[in-house]
Protein backbone atom coordinates (compact mmCIF):
# COMPACT_ATOMS: atom_id res chain seq x y z
CA UNK A 1 0.00 0.00 0.00
CA UNK A 2 0.75 3.61 -0.73
CA UNK A 3 2.08 5.48 2.29
CA UNK A 4 1.85 9.00 2.42
CA UNK A 5 0.93 10.46 5.71
CA UNK A 6 -1.52 13.21 4.58
CA UNK A 7 -3.16 14.29 7.01
CA UNK A 8 -7.36 15.27 5.60
CA UNK A 9 -8.00 17.43 8.22
CA UNK A 10 -5.18 19.90 6.43
CA UNK A 11 -7.17 19.41 2.67
CA UNK A 12 -6.14 22.49 1.88
CA UNK A 13 -2.79 22.47 2.32
CA UNK A 14 -0.43 20.33 -0.20
CA UNK A 15 1.40 19.22 2.80
CA UNK A 16 5.10 18.77 3.77
CA UNK A 17 6.07 16.30 1.51
CA UNK A 18 4.36 18.21 -1.63
CA UNK A 19 6.96 21.16 -0.38
CA UNK A 20 9.73 18.47 -0.33
CA UNK A 21 8.51 17.32 -3.74
CA UNK A 22 9.04 20.75 -4.94
CA UNK A 23 12.38 22.04 -3.80
CA UNK A 24 13.71 18.99 -5.28
CA UNK A 25 12.07 19.86 -8.54
CA UNK A 26 13.43 23.35 -8.17
CA UNK A 27 17.19 22.23 -8.23
CA UNK A 28 16.95 19.43 -10.46
CA UNK A 29 15.09 21.75 -13.26
CA UNK A 30 17.74 24.27 -12.76
CA UNK A 31 20.48 21.68 -13.02
CA UNK A 32 18.11 20.26 -16.36
CA UNK A 33 18.19 24.19 -17.44
CA UNK A 34 21.91 24.45 -17.82
CA UNK A 35 22.36 21.05 -18.97
CA UNK A 36 20.01 21.53 -22.14
CA UNK A 37 21.80 24.50 -23.40
CA UNK A 38 25.18 23.23 -22.79
CA UNK A 39 24.76 19.89 -24.23
CA UNK A 40 23.89 21.86 -28.06
CA UNK A 41 26.71 24.22 -27.61
CA UNK A 42 28.94 21.46 -26.94
CA UNK A 43 28.00 19.93 -30.17
CA UNK A 44 27.99 23.17 -32.03
CA UNK A 45 31.67 23.23 -30.90
CA UNK A 46 32.42 19.91 -32.55
CA UNK A 47 30.24 20.10 -36.25
CA UNK A 48 28.50 22.32 -38.04
CA UNK A 49 26.40 19.27 -39.40
CA UNK A 50 22.72 19.82 -38.88
CA UNK A 51 22.09 16.27 -39.11
CA UNK A 52 25.08 15.26 -36.76
CA UNK A 53 23.87 18.10 -34.16
CA UNK A 54 20.46 16.60 -34.29
CA UNK A 55 21.63 13.76 -33.39
CA UNK A 56 22.25 14.30 -29.85
CA UNK A 57 18.46 14.93 -29.59
CA UNK A 58 17.78 11.97 -31.06
CA UNK A 59 19.97 9.78 -28.58
CA UNK A 60 18.25 11.83 -25.58
CA UNK A 61 14.96 10.78 -27.12
CA UNK A 62 15.65 7.37 -28.16
CA UNK A 63 14.75 5.61 -24.76
CA UNK A 64 11.26 6.89 -24.68
CA UNK A 65 11.02 4.52 -27.59
CA UNK A 66 12.72 1.81 -26.52
CA UNK A 67 12.47 1.76 -23.15
CA UNK A 68 9.89 3.97 -21.77
CA UNK A 69 7.35 0.77 -21.14
CA UNK A 70 9.55 -0.77 -19.45
CA UNK A 71 10.03 2.43 -17.07
CA UNK A 72 6.39 2.33 -16.72
CA UNK A 73 6.06 -1.20 -15.51
CA UNK A 74 8.62 -0.54 -13.19
CA UNK A 75 7.03 2.79 -11.69
CA UNK A 76 4.30 0.40 -10.46
CA UNK A 77 6.92 -2.13 -9.09
CA UNK A 78 8.98 -0.02 -7.06
CA UNK A 79 9.28 2.76 -4.77
CA UNK A 80 8.28 5.79 -6.53
CA UNK A 81 10.23 8.04 -4.59
CA UNK A 82 13.42 5.40 -4.60
CA UNK A 83 13.47 5.73 -8.17
CA UNK A 84 13.23 9.49 -8.54
CA UNK A 85 16.53 9.77 -6.08
CA UNK A 86 18.37 6.76 -8.10
CA UNK A 87 18.10 9.13 -11.16
CA UNK A 88 19.23 12.07 -9.62
CA UNK A 89 22.51 10.57 -7.70
CA UNK A 90 23.13 8.57 -11.34
CA UNK A 91 22.72 11.59 -13.08
CA UNK A 92 25.69 12.99 -10.99
CA UNK A 93 28.27 10.02 -11.66
CA UNK A 94 27.23 10.32 -15.48
CA UNK A 95 28.07 14.11 -15.95
CA UNK A 96 31.05 13.60 -13.37
CA UNK A 97 32.40 11.73 -15.78
CA UNK A 98 31.89 14.37 -18.42
CA UNK A 99 33.67 17.07 -16.20
CA UNK A 100 36.31 14.27 -16.79
CA UNK A 101 36.41 14.07 -20.20
CA UNK A 102 36.27 18.11 -20.77
CA UNK A 103 39.12 18.67 -18.65
CA UNK A 104 41.00 16.49 -20.23
CA UNK A 105 40.00 17.30 -24.21
CA UNK A 106 37.99 13.96 -24.33
CA UNK A 107 35.18 15.06 -25.10
CA UNK A 108 33.52 14.20 -28.65
CA UNK A 109 30.32 13.30 -30.90
CA UNK A 110 30.44 9.97 -29.76
CA UNK A 111 30.62 10.47 -25.78
CA UNK A 112 27.97 12.96 -26.45
CA UNK A 113 25.49 10.66 -28.01
CA UNK A 114 26.12 7.59 -25.02
CA UNK A 115 25.69 10.00 -22.21
CA UNK A 116 22.79 11.71 -24.07
CA UNK A 117 21.19 8.17 -24.53
CA UNK A 118 22.03 6.89 -20.56
CA UNK A 119 20.30 9.81 -19.34
CA UNK A 120 17.46 9.55 -21.64
CA UNK A 121 16.85 6.25 -19.87
CA UNK A 122 17.35 8.18 -16.52
CA UNK A 123 14.99 10.89 -17.87
CA UNK A 124 12.03 8.08 -18.51
CA UNK A 125 12.67 6.11 -14.92
CA UNK A 126 12.36 9.65 -13.40
CA UNK A 127 9.91 11.10 -15.35
CA UNK A 128 6.96 8.75 -15.48
CA UNK A 129 7.68 7.93 -11.73
CA UNK A 130 7.23 11.89 -10.70
CA UNK A 131 4.20 11.55 -12.29
CA UNK A 132 3.07 9.08 -11.29
CA UNK A 133 3.56 10.04 -7.26
CA UNK A 134 1.51 12.89 -7.44
CA UNK A 135 -1.57 11.07 -6.71
CA UNK A 136 0.14 10.05 -3.50
CA UNK A 137 1.30 13.20 -2.25
CA UNK A 138 -1.85 14.97 -2.68
CA UNK A 139 -5.42 14.51 -2.41
CA UNK A 140 -7.55 14.35 -5.85
CA UNK A 141 -9.38 17.25 -5.34
CA UNK A 142 -5.96 19.36 -4.93
CA UNK A 143 -3.86 17.81 -8.18
CA UNK A 144 -4.42 20.82 -10.96
CA UNK A 145 -3.29 23.10 -8.19
CA UNK A 146 -0.44 20.97 -7.39
CA UNK A 147 0.41 20.14 -10.51
CA UNK A 148 0.31 23.96 -11.58
CA UNK A 149 2.60 25.16 -8.88
CA UNK A 150 4.75 22.31 -9.78
CA UNK A 151 5.17 23.14 -13.47
CA UNK A 152 5.91 27.05 -12.90
CA UNK A 153 9.00 26.28 -10.70
CA UNK A 154 9.98 23.57 -13.01
CA UNK A 155 9.33 26.08 -16.11
CA UNK A 156 10.98 28.78 -14.03
CA UNK A 157 14.13 26.97 -13.52
CA UNK A 158 14.58 24.92 -16.65
CA UNK A 159 13.70 27.40 -18.63
CA UNK A 160 13.83 31.06 -17.37
CA UNK A 161 16.48 30.86 -15.00
CA UNK A 162 18.92 27.51 -16.15
CA UNK A 163 19.41 28.11 -19.87
CA UNK A 164 20.79 31.94 -19.75
CA UNK A 165 23.11 30.81 -16.97
CA UNK A 166 23.61 27.66 -18.98
CA UNK A 167 25.00 29.87 -21.73
CA UNK A 168 26.99 31.95 -19.37
CA UNK A 169 28.70 29.33 -17.83
CA UNK A 170 29.79 27.48 -21.37
CA UNK A 171 31.22 30.88 -22.53
CA UNK A 172 33.36 30.71 -19.54
CA UNK A 173 33.85 27.15 -19.38
CA UNK A 174 32.33 23.75 -20.11
CA UNK A 175 33.45 21.90 -17.42
CA UNK A 176 32.26 24.80 -14.80
CA UNK A 177 28.93 24.46 -16.85
CA UNK A 178 28.81 20.95 -16.30
CA UNK A 179 29.38 21.07 -12.81
CA UNK A 180 26.38 23.63 -12.28
CA UNK A 181 24.31 20.62 -13.29
CA UNK A 182 26.15 17.88 -10.65
CA UNK A 183 25.58 20.14 -8.16
CA UNK A 184 21.90 20.20 -8.84
CA UNK A 185 21.01 17.11 -8.98
CA UNK A 186 23.06 16.33 -6.29
CA UNK A 187 20.79 18.20 -3.90
CA UNK A 188 17.38 17.60 -5.76
CA UNK A 189 18.36 13.74 -4.64
CA UNK A 190 18.60 15.15 -0.73
CA UNK A 191 15.59 16.66 -1.16
CA UNK A 192 13.85 13.62 -2.09
CA UNK A 193 15.67 11.81 -0.12
CA UNK A 194 13.80 13.63 2.90
CA UNK A 195 10.26 12.72 1.57
CA UNK A 196 8.42 11.08 4.45
CA UNK A 197 6.51 7.41 3.56
CA UNK A 198 6.58 4.45 1.22
CA UNK A 199 5.27 5.19 -2.22
CA UNK A 200 5.07 1.33 -3.70
CA UNK A 201 1.87 0.92 -4.92
CA UNK A 202 -0.04 -2.24 -3.80
CA UNK A 203 -0.45 -4.59 -6.63
CA UNK A 204 -3.79 -5.67 -8.06
CA UNK A 205 -4.44 -9.33 -8.69
CA UNK A 206 -1.48 -12.33 -8.81
CA UNK A 207 1.97 -11.13 -10.11
CA UNK A 208 1.95 -11.35 -13.75
CA UNK A 209 5.40 -11.03 -16.18
CA UNK A 210 6.48 -7.37 -16.80
CA UNK A 211 5.47 -7.84 -21.05
CA UNK A 212 1.55 -8.80 -19.55
CA UNK A 213 1.97 -5.79 -17.26
CA UNK A 214 3.25 -3.56 -19.70
CA UNK A 215 0.26 -4.27 -22.20
CA UNK A 216 -2.29 -3.78 -19.26
CA UNK A 217 -0.76 -0.19 -19.90
CA UNK A 218 -1.52 0.36 -23.34
CA UNK A 219 -4.79 -1.56 -23.24
CA UNK A 220 -5.73 1.10 -20.71
CA UNK A 221 -4.82 4.03 -22.89
CA UNK A 222 -6.27 2.72 -25.81
CA UNK A 223 -9.74 1.76 -24.95
CA UNK A 224 -9.92 5.39 -23.12
CA UNK A 225 -12.04 7.50 -25.37
CA UNK A 226 -10.64 10.59 -24.26
CA UNK A 227 -6.71 9.42 -23.91
CA UNK A 228 -5.74 7.79 -27.07
CA UNK A 229 -7.24 10.84 -29.20
CA UNK A 230 -4.78 13.08 -26.60
CA UNK A 231 -2.00 10.61 -27.01
CA UNK A 232 -2.35 11.01 -30.83
CA UNK A 233 -2.31 14.95 -30.64
CA UNK A 234 0.48 15.39 -28.25
CA UNK A 235 2.74 12.99 -30.46
CA UNK A 236 1.92 14.52 -33.74
CA UNK A 237 2.72 18.03 -31.85
CA UNK A 238 5.99 16.65 -29.95
CA UNK A 239 7.14 15.41 -33.36
CA UNK A 240 7.10 18.74 -34.79
CA UNK A 241 8.39 20.31 -32.33
CA UNK A 242 11.18 18.14 -31.72
CA UNK A 243 12.03 18.78 -35.79
CA UNK A 244 12.80 22.49 -34.42
CA UNK A 245 14.59 22.15 -31.19
CA UNK A 246 16.57 19.85 -33.11
CA UNK A 247 18.15 21.93 -35.67
CA UNK A 248 17.12 25.66 -33.55
CA UNK A 249 20.42 26.11 -32.36
CA UNK A 250 21.92 26.60 -35.87
CA UNK A 251 19.44 29.08 -37.01
CA UNK A 252 19.77 31.08 -33.50
CA UNK A 253 23.35 31.25 -32.71
CA UNK A 254 25.54 32.84 -35.55
CA UNK A 255 26.57 32.77 -38.02
CA UNK A 256 22.96 31.46 -37.93
CA UNK A 257 20.19 33.80 -39.49
CA UNK A 258 19.12 35.36 -35.87
CA UNK A 259 23.16 35.87 -35.34
CA UNK A 260 22.89 35.54 -31.63
CA UNK A 261 26.03 34.07 -29.03
CA UNK A 262 25.63 31.67 -26.53
CA UNK A 263 24.11 33.65 -24.11
CA UNK A 264 21.59 35.18 -26.25
CA UNK A 265 20.64 31.46 -27.53
CA UNK A 266 19.87 30.91 -23.15
CA UNK A 267 18.15 33.86 -23.02
CA UNK A 268 16.14 33.48 -26.21
CA UNK A 269 15.39 29.65 -24.74
CA UNK A 270 14.01 31.43 -21.34
CA UNK A 271 11.39 33.27 -23.06
CA UNK A 272 9.13 30.14 -23.45
CA UNK A 273 9.37 29.92 -19.91
CA UNK A 274 8.33 33.54 -19.23
CA UNK A 275 5.40 32.37 -20.83
CA UNK A 276 5.44 29.42 -18.74
CA UNK A 277 5.24 31.12 -15.55
CA UNK A 278 2.48 32.99 -16.91
CA UNK A 279 0.15 30.05 -17.92
CA UNK A 280 0.66 28.67 -14.63
CA UNK A 281 -0.71 31.57 -13.04
CA UNK A 282 -3.34 32.28 -15.34
CA UNK A 283 -4.58 28.16 -16.12
CA UNK A 284 -7.25 28.14 -13.14
CA UNK A 285 -9.24 31.35 -14.33
CA UNK A 286 -8.86 30.30 -18.29
CA UNK A 287 -10.10 26.59 -17.72
CA UNK A 288 -12.79 28.16 -15.74
CA UNK A 289 -13.94 31.05 -18.14
CA UNK A 290 -13.21 28.89 -21.73
CA UNK A 291 -13.79 25.31 -20.45
CA UNK A 292 -10.53 22.57 -20.77
CA UNK A 293 -12.23 21.46 -24.37
CA UNK A 294 -11.55 25.06 -25.42
CA UNK A 295 -8.71 25.90 -23.71
CA UNK A 296 -6.68 22.14 -25.51
CA UNK A 297 -7.75 23.55 -29.16
CA UNK A 298 -6.66 27.22 -28.43
CA UNK A 299 -2.99 25.75 -27.59
CA UNK A 300 -2.77 23.64 -30.74
CA UNK A 301 -3.82 26.88 -32.84
CA UNK A 302 -1.07 28.84 -30.84
CA UNK A 303 1.68 26.23 -31.15
CA UNK A 304 1.05 26.25 -35.04
CA UNK A 305 1.37 29.65 -35.21
CA UNK A 306 4.18 30.40 -33.08
CA UNK A 307 6.49 27.90 -34.76
CA UNK A 308 5.33 29.47 -38.09
CA UNK A 309 7.05 32.66 -36.62
CA UNK A 310 11.21 31.99 -37.68
CA UNK A 311 10.21 30.58 -41.01
CA UNK A 312 8.64 34.76 -42.11
CA UNK A 313 11.50 36.21 -40.18
CA UNK A 314 14.87 35.90 -38.11
CA UNK A 315 13.82 39.00 -36.07
CA UNK A 316 14.25 38.31 -32.36
CA UNK A 317 11.60 40.14 -31.06
CA UNK A 318 8.87 38.45 -32.92
CA UNK A 319 10.73 35.05 -32.51
CA UNK A 320 10.47 35.72 -28.66
CA UNK A 321 7.18 36.78 -29.01
CA UNK A 322 5.77 33.61 -30.29
CA UNK A 323 7.97 31.38 -27.59
CA UNK A 324 6.34 33.48 -24.74
CA UNK A 325 2.56 32.35 -26.43
CA UNK A 326 4.05 28.88 -27.17
CA UNK A 327 5.14 28.56 -23.33
CA UNK A 328 1.82 29.78 -21.70
CA UNK A 329 -0.05 27.83 -24.01
CA UNK A 330 2.19 24.56 -23.48
CA UNK A 331 2.02 24.68 -19.76
CA UNK A 332 -2.24 25.10 -19.61
CA UNK A 333 -2.30 22.14 -22.06
CA UNK A 334 -0.02 20.31 -19.72
CA UNK A 335 -1.87 20.96 -16.50
CA UNK A 336 -4.92 19.76 -17.94
CA UNK A 337 -4.15 16.61 -19.57
CA UNK A 338 -1.73 15.70 -16.71
CA UNK A 339 -4.16 16.37 -13.88
CA UNK A 340 -6.99 14.50 -16.11
CA UNK A 341 -4.85 11.49 -16.32
CA UNK A 342 -3.82 11.10 -12.68
CA UNK A 343 -7.54 11.45 -11.78
CA UNK A 344 -8.96 9.08 -13.66
CA UNK A 345 -6.13 6.04 -14.22
CA UNK A 346 -5.92 3.67 -10.97
CA UNK A 347 -2.92 3.80 -8.86
CA UNK A 348 -1.79 0.70 -9.71
CA UNK A 349 -1.67 1.38 -13.32
CA UNK A 350 -0.62 4.81 -13.07
CA UNK A 351 2.94 4.62 -13.90
CA UNK A 352 2.12 2.29 -17.00
CA UNK A 353 -0.52 4.38 -18.34
CA UNK A 354 2.00 7.00 -18.31
CA UNK A 355 4.67 5.43 -19.91
CA UNK A 356 2.24 4.24 -22.43
CA UNK A 357 0.99 7.66 -23.31
CA UNK A 358 4.61 9.20 -22.99
CA UNK A 359 5.82 6.43 -25.70
CA UNK A 360 3.21 8.40 -27.92
CA UNK A 361 3.86 11.78 -26.74
CA UNK A 362 7.98 11.19 -26.13
CA UNK A 363 8.64 8.46 -28.35
CA UNK A 364 8.20 10.44 -31.48
CA UNK A 365 11.40 12.97 -30.20
CA UNK A 366 14.24 10.97 -31.33
CA UNK A 367 12.06 10.71 -35.11
CA UNK A 368 11.12 14.31 -35.09
CA UNK A 369 14.83 15.10 -34.55
CA UNK A 370 16.16 12.98 -37.29
CA UNK A 371 13.23 14.12 -39.92
CA UNK A 372 14.09 18.02 -38.84
CA UNK A 373 18.11 17.24 -39.56
CA UNK A 374 17.65 15.85 -42.79
CA UNK A 375 15.22 17.99 -43.70
CA UNK A 376 17.34 20.94 -42.72
CA UNK A 377 20.26 19.13 -44.64
CA UNK A 378 17.79 18.88 -47.78
CA UNK A 379 15.49 21.77 -47.98
CA UNK A 380 17.18 24.42 -44.77
CA UNK A 381 16.34 25.53 -42.06
CA UNK A 382 12.50 27.45 -43.05
CA UNK A 383 11.37 24.31 -44.52
CA UNK A 384 11.48 22.62 -40.86
CA UNK A 385 9.33 25.29 -39.24
CA UNK A 386 6.93 25.58 -41.83
CA UNK A 387 6.11 21.67 -41.71
CA UNK A 388 5.66 21.43 -37.86
CA UNK A 389 3.59 24.40 -38.03
CA UNK A 390 1.01 22.20 -41.01
CA UNK A 391 1.65 19.02 -38.52
CA UNK A 392 0.42 21.31 -35.33
CA UNK A 393 -2.35 23.00 -36.94
CA UNK A 394 -3.62 19.59 -38.60
CA UNK A 395 -4.24 18.10 -35.15
CA UNK A 396 -7.44 20.71 -35.12
CA UNK A 397 -9.41 17.79 -36.79
CA UNK A 398 -9.80 15.91 -33.25
CA UNK A 399 -12.18 18.99 -31.79
CA UNK A 400 -14.96 16.56 -32.15
CA UNK A 401 -13.63 13.92 -29.79
CA UNK A 402 -12.17 16.25 -26.72
CA UNK A 403 -15.56 18.05 -25.63
CA UNK A 404 -16.16 19.44 -22.47
CA UNK A 405 -18.77 16.61 -21.75
CA UNK A 406 -16.39 14.04 -22.96
CA UNK A 407 -13.59 15.20 -20.60
CA UNK A 408 -15.95 14.93 -17.55
CA UNK A 409 -17.38 11.98 -18.75
CA UNK A 410 -13.82 10.51 -18.86
CA UNK A 411 -13.56 11.57 -15.09
CA UNK A 412 -16.67 9.35 -13.84
CA UNK A 413 -15.68 6.00 -14.55
CA UNK A 414 -18.77 3.81 -13.98
CA UNK A 415 -17.69 0.05 -13.37
CA UNK A 416 -17.59 -0.57 -9.83
CA UNK A 417 -13.83 -2.18 -10.11
CA UNK A 418 -12.45 0.65 -11.54
CA UNK A 419 -14.48 3.47 -8.99
CA UNK A 420 -12.78 1.69 -6.65
CA UNK A 421 -9.36 1.79 -7.75
CA UNK A 422 -9.99 5.85 -8.33
CA UNK A 423 -11.74 6.44 -4.89
CA UNK A 424 -8.25 5.04 -3.48
CA UNK A 425 -6.07 6.94 -5.54
CA UNK A 426 -8.14 10.06 -3.99
CA UNK A 427 -7.89 8.81 -0.30
CA UNK A 428 -4.15 8.03 -0.81
CA UNK A 429 -3.35 10.98 -0.52
CA UNK A 430 3.81 14.07 -12.85
CA UNK A 431 12.17 23.79 -24.66
CA UNK A 432 9.39 22.08 -23.23
CA UNK A 433 6.89 19.70 -24.69
CA UNK A 434 3.88 19.00 -24.79
CA UNK A 435 2.58 15.79 -21.99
Amino acid sequence: MVSTGYDVAHSLSLGSNYRKLWSAAAVSNLADGVFVVALPLIAVSLTTSPALVAGVSIAGRLPWLVFVLVAGALADRLDRRATMRNVQLARVVVIGLMIVLALTGGLSLPVLYVAAFVLGIGETLFDTAAQSIMPSIVPRELLSRANGRLYAVELSMNAFIGPPLGGFLVAVSVPLALGGSTVGYGLAALGLALIVGTFKPTPEGPARALVGQIRDGLEFLWRNPVLRPLAIMVAASNLATSAVTAVFVLYVVAPGPMGLDEVGYGLLLSSMAVGGLIGSLIEERVEASFGRSNVLFGVVIVSGCATLIPALTANVLAVAAGMVAMGASFIMWNIITVSLRQRITPDHLLGRMNASYRLFAWGVMPVGALLGGLLAEALGLPAVFIAAAAISLAMLGFRSHLTDGALDAAETPTPPEVSAAVSRVGAGASGTPLD
